[in-house]
């Protein structure tokens, strides 16, 4: 069961990715103004922090799992 969660954790990263993208294109894109415009970095890099926080911690456990078995397959 915890292969599977850490060989899931990518694709969860992936999907808070886009799910991040579309709200911010849904929320500030389509009323962009200047302020919106300076402040879209921050706000875009805001928005990504799930998705950056889920592959930090795969990668995590990915090494951990190989300093575990460091002959297998991992």
């Amino acid at each position: 069961m915890k292969k599977i969660a850490i060989a899931l954790m990518p694709a969860a990263g992936i999907l808070l990715s886009a799910c991040g993208i579309a709200a911010f294109i849904l929320l500030f894109v389509r009323d962009m103004n200047v302020y919106w415009f300076i402040l879209s970095p921050i706000i875009f890099a805001i928005y990504q922090i799930p998705a950056v926080v889920v592959i930090w911690l795969w990668k995590k456990k990915r090494q951990k799992s190989s300093h575990d078995n460091p002959g297998g397959d991992g």
